[in-house]
């Protein structure tokens, strides 16, 4: 007798899982194992086309063609789905009291300028500026001196300075900042606002299809850095600002939300003041 269908696509993918019952990494043998059973899965489930299957195929050729040496438009991709969202909270076990992770976007990029504690990396931007200052401490309490906090956001039209090459100066909103002997840090920025993720590849155009909205919360990103710790990946977010319980990318944390106090500076101008304290994890922890 003849097998249904149903019966040779579970032989094709008998037969696949067998090839790699002899992978010689245990976890890569893992991994691929498992994506084979859920993906066969859901192409049986939603009995997927030739023509489906084709779509989706050229779908995954242009999000890697529109990926460049600043845009990762596979990490969009996976930040718009929840996917980067659940791979933070499956990989970070973070106790009570420690600075909690979040995603890390697609506009990261690594070389960011020192900065001096209380210098501006807000290099072109009129927008209104931002004063955070707070210490990076061990989760007793301990002030840890040395430690590096990597800043980057977007400017106060919404872009980041890696998508705007020639209009902004390339460093404009980013920098490196480190603690000094008691653990403080100071940088100057400018109030972040919320903003659209990049609808002008295909990942835009998956969200337009799915009807749904590309817009950020308001947010400063950072990478908390120091020998013997945990590294942290997380935000700040401003608590005043729109889409905190509907980020495109599914990355807001109630812990991570902070309100952005108005002050006067010297010359009578507005500024937002923050006190942010970062606590990270010992690398054994």
């Amino acid at each position: 007798m003849a097998a249904t269908s149903d019966q040779a696509a579970e032989q094709i993918t008998e037969a696949v899982l067998h090839n790699l019952a002899g992978t010689g990494d245990a976890r890569l043998g893992e991994i691929l194992q498992a994506l084979v059973r859920h993906l066969h899965a859901f192409a049986r489930e939603v009995r997927l086309t030739e023509p489906e299957w084709m779509a989706g195929i050229e779908f995954l050729t242009a999000v890697g063609q529109a990926c460049t040496d600043t845009r990762q438009e596979f990490i969009l991709l996976s930040d718009t789905h929840g996917l980067s969202a659940l791979v933070d909270v499956l990989t970070q076990d973070t106790p009570a009291g420690a600075t909690e992770s979040t995603v890390l976007g697609p506009f990261y990029l690594p070389g960011s300028p020192a900065r001096a504690n209380g210098e501006s990396m807000a290099v072109h931007d009129p927008a209104t500026p931002a004063v955070i200052r707070g210490r990076v401490l061990a989760l007793d309490g301990t002030a840890l001196a040395g430690a590096t906090i990597d800043v980057w956001q977007t400017d106060s039209s919404g872009f980041y300075a890696v998508q705007q090459p020639g209009t902004q100066p390339e460093d404009n909103l980013r920098g490196v900042y480190t603690t000094d002997a008691e653990g403080r840090y100071e940088l100057v920025t400018v109030r972040p606002v919320e903003y659209e993720v990049p609808t002008d590849g295909p990942v835009g155009d998956l969200l337009l299809a799915e009807g749904r909205h590309a817009w950020r919360a308001a947010h400063i990103h950072a990478i908390v850095s120091c020998p013997g710790y945990r590294r942290v990946v997380t935000h700040l977010f401003d608590g005043d600002r729109g889409y905190l319980d509907s980020d495109a990318v599914f990355g807001v944390k109630p812990s991570l939300v902070r309100t952005f106090t108005p002050a006067s500076a010297d010359d009578g101008s507005t500024v937002c003041t923050l006190e942010n304290d970062f606590v990270l994890v010992p690398e054994q922890g």
